[in-house]
């Protein structure tokens, strides 16, 4: 069905070795309509979230599932990346081709295109968000901000159903801001943001939740000032 969840945690538990539990029976879902933004304080589990979404982390105890399917097995889990994007913290751990063109045709190349066909994909992509003149530069060459700007690209060049994207405004301009949220608002897709800037997830996500013993749960005013 049209809302059936895209992504589902059941009941998982997990933490680290040597730390306490993050999660103990956690439960949350991603509908095809959802655009969250998930705020609070660090420590809380919200990168820790989307790692286990991704299987770059896994749990104790409990599932993810992908449109109602266990992701226990890497046919499952690939079909799970394919379709779902993540965009890191950090930029440089996401882009290492020579070029921007490179980066973003990376995914659609793995997706089966050929390499032609990927690159048509890549371009068409950068074009789509305003980034075309940037193609045929040196991915070592970009700011900080088109460093961002460009790894969004790589992920939307897959045509993914939602987008995971953890604090995709860190230690960015204002400008470099407000161009990733205009990116973001022109995206009809499920996403979850993590940022610890309210604003831009005011302007980015159509809902706030937060992590609170553990759980998701809806944000509150109570939670900006933890």
């Amino acid at each position: 069905m049209a809302d059936d969840p895209i992504l589902a945690l059941e009941g998982i538990t997990f933490g680290y070795a040597g730390s306490p539990a993050l999660f103990d029976g956690l439960c949350f879902t991603l509908r095809p309509h959802e655009r969250l933004g998930l705020y609070g304080p660090n420590g809380t589990g919200k990168t820790t979230l989307l790692r286990l979404i991704m299987g770059l982390e896994t749990p104790q105890r409990g599932a993810v599932l992908f449109h109602g399917e266990p992701v226990k097995d890497r046919q499952t889990l690939h079909r799970l990346r394919c379709r779902v994007g993540f965009v890191l913290q950090n930029s440089d751990d996401q882009l290492f081709s020579p070029t921007v063109l490179d980066d973003v045709a990376f995914g659609p190349l793995n997706l089966g295109l050929k390499r032609g066909a990927a690159r048509d994909r890549a371009m068409e992509t950068l074009e789509s968000i305003g980034l075309g003149n940037l193609a045929e530069r040196p991915t070592h060459h970009l700011s900080g901000g088109e460093k961002k700007m460009v790894s969004i690209a790589s992920v939307l060049s897959m045509r993914p159903e939602a987008l995971l994207l953890d604090e995709p405004t860190a230690f960015l301009d204002d400008d470099s801001r407000d161009r990733i949220a205009r990116i973001l608002c022109g995206q009809n897709l499920a996403r979850i943001v993590v940022s610890h800037d309210k604003t831009f997830l005011d302007r980015t996500a159509c809902s706030l939740v937060t992590i609170r013993q553990g759980a998701v749960t809806e944000f509150t005013c109570a939670d900006a000032v933890t």
